[in-house]
């Protein structure tokens, strides 16, 4: 028998599936990486095939073990992190789709979500959430009130839901279940019993008889064809925070990609948010009690960059953002609010459009730059501002993972915005990371929390540089240029 030397991770996102391959000290061994078809059939609308996603699944995972040149029996353990909101629905019987998935930026329920809206306060007691088309729950009632005869296959059992954790280990196990973090973002279940919740269920009018087992996010669920245990689940911002070895209360991660979500760490009892954030489930070792977090989500970070590249053709590439940005001292009194399509956390304000205010002849191309980079920033401030708010405790340091860590300046100024301490990890692929790791706990790869946090490194950190005076006047002035983008969609 060979020996169980690593474990291995799949990371299904939005746009790709990979596999990771970890050792014991949480180093890379391998990675395989395939991306999937966005489906965009009207406006507003996204899907994905889910058959798609596993073959890609399926792949990744080989290619990922065979390039780490060992064998499936050398894999201690398997975990699973994914996209999280999207709505995948198949025959129990063939273990085929029935329809395509449907993804979480997908707006088609906006008017089935507005029709309940004399609901939103039970939603948001019992799940944390707000009525939003974002989460799954919604999707699948517009499914089955759409498809003919799918309501009553899914009231017998025959058509089963689950989120993409689900579907990836019904192919790998051929069991039908999902973990916390992804249940809690379904606005079915009650985020206090951690069990679907049947009120909930019969506003929506989603038969309980399709829903999937609801299972601690570390713990062995059944095993592949290859022997391989499949051993956690967690929705990607939650195994960020574990990758991120985030244990502790008020402990904070920020992912920065397109969008970036920051969680905070809130203990064993979930806080209610007074001040725009989402309640949600952190994770779950086992029997343990679960872990509750708080969760702010910005739309338009990464993303800001990619227009500013695409659309205005100031960069050619992403990078020059911090050199273009680098050729002036400040923002020459320059601010953008990237409100494309609204705001998210803590506004939630769907009417709000993308300003760019206080241009003077002064400003020239640099300064926009800078402006770009400080909006990722001050949108940062504005939910730490909240977290601090509702769980009455003081941010102390920002672990900060994803793609715009690189840039230097940026998280220097996101230093200087929060007045704390900006700390890169040395192992950026948090998310994948995470879920390996709630994977190895739950075989004793790892024996507890604290061998993961000593895994724990950074490769950069960042201390703030400005006096509380520039700080303060800087936000005072953000917080006035958000106040411009408010009430400009009319209808």
């Amino acid at each position: 028998m060979p020996r169980q030397d690593y474990v291995a991770s799949i990371d299904q996102g939005t746009t790709s599936s990979r596999c990771i391959v970890f050792d014991r000290d949480g180093s890379i061994i391998s990675v395989a990486q395939r991306e999937h078809r966005q489906i965009y059939p009207k406006p507003g609308w996204v899907e994905h095939d889910a058959e798609e996603i596993w073959q890609a699944v399926s792949g990744v995972l080989d290619e990922a073990i065979g390039g780490a040149g060992i064998d499936s029996g050398q894999i201690a353990a398997l975990g699973i992190t994914n996209q999280r909101e999207t709505a995948v629905l198949w025959d129990r019987a063939t273990g085929r789709p029935v329809c395509p998935a449907i993804v979480w930026q997908d707006t088609r329920t906006d008017a089935l979500v507005r029709s309940l809206a004399a609901h939103e306060q039970l939603f948001r007691d019992r799940t944390g959430l707000p009525l939003s088309t974002y989460f799954s729950g919604p999707k699948v009632r517009w499914l089955l009130d759409g498809t003919p005869g799918l309501r009553e296959r899914a009231e017998r059992g025959e058509v089963l839901f689950g989120t993409v954790d689900s579907w990836l280990i019904w192919k790998l196990t051929g069991r039908h279940v999902t973990d916390v973090t992804n249940a809690s973002r379904t606005l079915m279940m009650n985020i206090h019993t951690l069990d679907w919740d049947d009120e909930l269920l019969d506003v929506l009018a989603v038969p309980r008889a399709m829903l999937p087992q609801i299972r601690p996010s570390s713990e062995v669920y059944g095993r592949t064809a290859a022997g391989i245990p499949v051993a956690a689940a967690l929705g990607d911002q939650q195994a960020a925070l574990f990758g991120q070895a985030c244990f502790a209360p008020g402990e904070v991660k920020s992912t920065y990609g397109s969008g970036s979500f920051l969680l905070m760490n809130t203990g064993r009892e979930p806080i209610a948010s007074k001040h725009g954030l989402l309640t949600t489930v952190g994770y779950q070792i086992g029997d343990t009690p679960a872990v509750y977090a708080l969760e702010g989500a910005i739309a338009v970070t990464g993303s800001l960059v990619q227009w500013l590249r695409d659309n205005l053709g100031l960069i050619s590439t992403a990078a020059e953002i911090e050199t273009l940005a680098r050729t002036v001292d400040d923002n020459g009194g320059c601010y953008f609010v990237p409100a494309f399509s609204g705001l998210f956390a803590p506004h939630w304000r769907s009417d709000a459009r993308g300003v760019i205010a206080g241009l003077t002849a002064f400003v020239n191309k640099g300064h926009i730059a800078r402006a770009v980079l400080e909006a990722t920033a001050f949108q940062t401030r504005e939910v730490v501002d909240a977290m601090n708010a509702d769980a009455g405790l003081a941010l102390t340091s920002l672990r900060a993972d994803g793609g715009m860590t690189a840039d230097h300046l940026l998280m220097q100024t996101l230093a200087d915005v929060l007045a704390v301490s900006v700390v890169r990890p040395m192992v950026a692929e948090t998310t994948a990371l995470g879920a390996a790791y709630a994977a190895g706990l739950a075989i004793g790869y790892w024996p507890d929390t604290d061998t993961l946090r000593a895994n724990w490194h950074k490769a950069a950190e960042w201390q703030p540089r400005i006096g509380p005076e520039v700080r303060e006047r800087e936000y005072r002035n953000w917080k006035k240029a958000v106040a411009r983008t408010l009430d400009w969609v009319e209808n």
